[in-house]
């Protein structure tokens, strides 16, 4: 019971405060899911680490062999410019970089465009 009441009264104090659950920079990622233009599936996810921001966009289109252009831009700036090839069973791919962590907050749009076929995935955050 007492252990019931002390959960109770923490959340009660955290909404009444405002104390956020989760805070980004404290190493929790902000993780996006969405779907693409056509039949595949994206998700975008980020966190702070050591200045900087790790940074993970992942299509899964269910089939191998598939070549995107990816793009993510912090702010506008162009931080990731690359081709990636779906592959494994599950036909997906992922791509990870740590990209300087701009002053303020960062907004990340990563794009993919899947050249054979032309759809395209979007994603976004804030952190």
């Amino acid at each position: 019971m007492r252990t019931t009441l002390a959960i109770a009264a923490l959340s009660t104090a955290l909404v009444v405060t405002g104390a956020p659950l989760a805070h980004a920079s404290g190493g929790d990622a902000i993780i996006r899911t969405g779907s693409c233009s056509g039949s595949a599936d994206w998700k975008l996810k980020a966190k702070h680490d050591n200045g900087r921001i790790e940074a993970e966009w992942e299509v899964d289109s269910n089939r191998s062999g598939q070549t995107w252009r990816v793009r993510i831009r912090d702010n506008g700036v162009l931080a990731v410019a690359t081709r990636a090839t779906t592959g494994g069973a599950s036909g997906s791919f992922s791509v990870e970089r740590l990209i300087a962590n701009r002053a303020g907050t960062d907004n990340l749009v990563a794009r993919a465009r899947n050249l054979s076929s032309g759809q395209t995935c979007v994603g976004r955050l804030s952190l």
